[in-house]
């Protein structure tokens, strides 16, 4: 009894979890002013995505273009839980982390089409824009790549012992890559201020994560390197909040790295040449209609009385008017001189 009781003791210790570590936190209720800004925000990511599908099919994309709709939640709620200088970085289904990060719808989509006025002169395309004045840094084309970056902008926050956190995005098929647990491993030893988070859509390139993956509680992926995790409602922009606020303040105090598995889904294929055929029509409807964290938020708003219908249509068409100009405009400006190409190079 006595030699189990210690093998026991010796996996408490080890296992990842102790009395302090977090968990779960109930979604926070929104004001009428967050409820709003939530509602708008993730609207502008849907009608963006939509009309860069669009785009896509028209020929003025070229390369590859990954949609975020269905996800917006997530990206969303986390950003509200955000100061100045936090940093985000994120792999190729990234242009709602951009206009969460308040870059220009402009020269996001300008940069999609390959124009002179895009956030990468033109020359980065979907999955390789960032603005360092806006505190993201990609944007990343190699599946797992950023998840190194990410940790290292956080062990520059702690070797300017600043407050920052980086949020550092990755999905359900990264997980499963090796320097994934490499970066866990440094940031759990050195006590790195970075939150991974990830988006867990249930599919990678076309593969469920049943069965491409042994363990399906991705936050528990960091279990051996001491870093604890939470799963999340990534449809709910409210419970995604909640865990954010708990993720930066577990960070900002110095308490090291923390895993945030947000399970959310998308509804379109895993690329625009994707036709999806791996899943159910009536399963991705189901989502559509039990949860999609667009509808969930206009739900509440109408039944609180914070806007009619009517207000919520306005606020429909001054998106959809953004975005149209963002569409315009990336139609319209010039392509990169020829000269561009040899700019930003390193020798």
């Amino acid at each position: 009894m006595a030699v189990a009781a210690k093998k026991a003791s010796v996996r408490s210790k080890s296992d990842g979890k102790s009395n302090s570590a977090p968990v779960a936190p109930k979604p926070v209720d929104f004001n009428k002013e967050q409820e709003l800004a939530a509602y708008r925000d993730m609207l502008l990511m849907r009608r963006f995505e939509e009309k860069a599908g669009q785009l896509y099919g028209m020929g003025f994309i070229g390369g590859f273009c990954h949609l975020y709709i269905g996800q917006e939640a997530v990206v969303t709620g986390l950003k509200m839980a955000l100061i100045e200088g936090d940093q985000m970085i994120t792999a190729y289904r990234d242009h709602a982390h951009m206009l969460a990060m308040d870059m220009s719808p402009r020269g996001v989509m300008a940069e999609l089409t390959g124009r002179r006025g895009g956030y990468s002169k033109g020359k980065g395309g979907s999955m390789h824009m960032f603005s360092k004045e806006k505190n993201f840094y990609g944007g990343h084309g190699i599946v797992g790549a950023q998840v190194s970056l990410g940790t290292g902008l956080a062990f520059a926050n702690r070797y300017r012992e600043n407050k920052n956190v980086s949020l550092t995005y990755f999905g359900d098929g990264a997980a499963n890559q090796g320097q994934v647990y490499e970066s866990f491993n440094m940031a759990s030893l050195w006590k790195l201020p970075v939150i991974y988070i990830i988006e867990n859509n249930r599919y990678a390139m076309g593969t469920s994560v049943s069965r491409s993956s042994a363990e399906t509680d991705f936050s528990q992926r960091g279990a051996s390197f001491r870093i604890p995790g939470i799963q999340v409602d990534g449809m709910d922009v409210r419970a995604v909040k909640a865990a954010a606020d708990l993720a930066t303040e577990w960070c900002r105090s110095g308490k090291g790295p923390i895993i945030l598995e947000m399970q959310t889904y998308r509804y379109r294929g895993h690329s625009m040449s994707d036709p999806a055929k791996y899943r159910s029509k009536e399963e991705v409807q189901k989502m559509r209609s039990e949860h999609d964290p667009i509808e969930q938020v206009k739900a509440r708003v109408l039944e609180k009385k914070w806007a009619s219908e009517d207000d919520l249509k306005a606020l429909d068409k001054e998106v959809r008017d953004i975005v149209a100009d963002a569409a315009e405009f990336a139609q319209t400006d010039p392509e990169p001189d020829a000269s561009e190409l040899y700019t930003d190079i390193t020798h």
